[in-house]
């Protein structure tokens, strides 16, 4: 490779990142199998793809498994502080993928990256947040034509993306994986329940047993949290603005309150939403002594920072690792977990490797299903064949050596009548 044909902190460590990646590999065989599929059929061939995703084990995991298929990946990071720099390095030096990102880069070196993997000129997108497709959208708008098809992973960047569509704006068509059942439904719930949890617990040790944890929405990744913290022993209030998931959370046996008078009980706050400021100037007012904030959502806008700093004078004193100290005039103390990044990753390793083998197993497969499908595609978002999804999911099961039912001839036809009744 040439002397710009990457961007990473230390190649050196590269040989530190390739053992990490083998690791995650052992916990990763649906795209193992995938991978070994793509080997012998090579469905990618000639293909140019450009990743924004979190740089981590797994992805690297991904990443191989695309080139595989017969893909020339390049990748950058989806977030200034989840990147491992030494998955980055290995995946250079292993791998040789064009790899542009550097853990805690600021915010010009992070778009620097993403236009220096567009200019690989993709002909497949996969985004984690939307970043990488909304700047080519308003920065590279010529090199549109020949993109095929995209992939987005979360669900902050499936809802820019479908305003992208609502308004017309969308170029392309892109597969949202995170709606895939096989990823939210395990991803989402499983992997940030536990992950966000052990990020918490990374950067603080606290003992959640016996505190109240506030958690701000109840989509799947909410859901997730507050089942996690309750079985470590806390008291869980949750506060949604949607009645049907406010009404689950309360059968689900979950104090249910407004963040105006949660703010007052916790003692941890973590946000999953997807939306601006839903921790705000009037919440810090009240907050307890010592509260501490994170969050789990993509972007860090949920936790009101200026603000924040504005109450507090200036700047946080670093106090810990990924800790943040803020002291108001009367002398309260709140605490910041990781910027107010997405702190499973920006403070610890991501979900686990066995969870997230369904979330890429979904991307491996839906790119290869943009590659002979995506021409023939309207400009909107779609998602996961429900092919690829089962198939996700019967290959998950073999690979755990569960095997379940299959209807017989009998019941098949039962279910396909209308005649038969009481």
């Amino acid at each position: 490779m040439g002397a710009k044909a990457f961007d990473v902190k230390d190649l050196s460590l590269a040989e530190k990142g390739l053992q990490r990646i083998e690791w995650a590999d052992r916990e990763m065989p649906v795209l193992r199998r995938i991978r070994e599929r793509f080997e012998r059929e090579r469905p990618l061939a000639g293909v140019r793809i450009a990743a924004c995703l979190h740089v981590t084990t797994e992805t690297a995991n991904l990443i191989r498994t695309l080139q595989a298929g017969g893909a020339e990946v390049a990748l950058c990071a989806s977030n200034p502080l989840s990147t491992q720099d030494d998955v980055a390095a290995a995946l250079v030096r292993f791998f040789e993928v064009p790899v542009f990102a550097i853990k805690g880069e600021d915010t010009e070196t992070y778009y620097r990256h993403i236009q220096a993997c567009l200019a690989h000129r993709p002909h497949i997108t996969m985004d984690d947040g939307a970043d990488l497709v909304s700047t080519l959208h308003k920065e590279r708008p010529e090199w549109m034509a020949q993109i095929v098809g995209g992939t987005e992973e979360t669900t902050t960047g499936v809802i820019r993306l479908r305003a992208m569509a609502r308004e017309g704006v969308l170029a392309y068509p892109i597969i949202a994986v995170n709606d895939a059942r096989t990823k939210h439904l395990f991803d989402n719930r499983y992997g940030t329940g536990q992950s966000t949890i052990d990020g918490i617990m990374r950067t603080t040790n606290i003992l959640l047993a016996g505190r109240t944890v506030v958690v701000a929405g109840y989509g799947w990744c909410g859901r997730g949290i507050a089942m996690r913290a309750r079985g470590m022993g806390a008291h869980v209030i949750v506060t949604e603005v949607d009645p049907l998931r406010a009404l689950e959370a309360a059968m689900d046996g979950f104090r249910v309150l407004p963040m105006a008078e949660a703010a007052r009980e916790g003692d941890l706050f973590i946000t999953a939403t997807g939306n601006i400021h839903v921790l705000d100037q009037p919440h810090f007012m009240v907050m307890k002594d010592g509260a501490i904030m994170a969050n789990a959502g993509h972007f860090n806008v949920e936790i009101n920072l200026p603000a924040l700093r504005a109450l507090s004078g200036g700047e946080p004193r670093r106090v810990r690792a990924f800790v943040d100290e803020y002291t108001l005039p009367d002398g309260r103390r709140l605490y910041v977990l990781a910027e107010g990044r997405l702190v499973n990753l920006a403070a610890a390793e991501g979900h686990p490797s066995a969870v997230m083998d369904m979330s890429f197993a979904n991307q491996a497969l839906s790119v290869e299903y943009l590659v002979r499908h995506g021409p023939s595609l309207d400009r909107q978002v779609y998602p996961v064949p429900e092919a690829i999804d089962r198939t996700v999911a019967r290959l998950k099961l073999e690979t755990m050596g569960i095997r379940i039912d299959t209807l017989t001839p009998e019941q098949e036809r039962y279910l396909a009548s209308w005649e038969e009744g009481t």
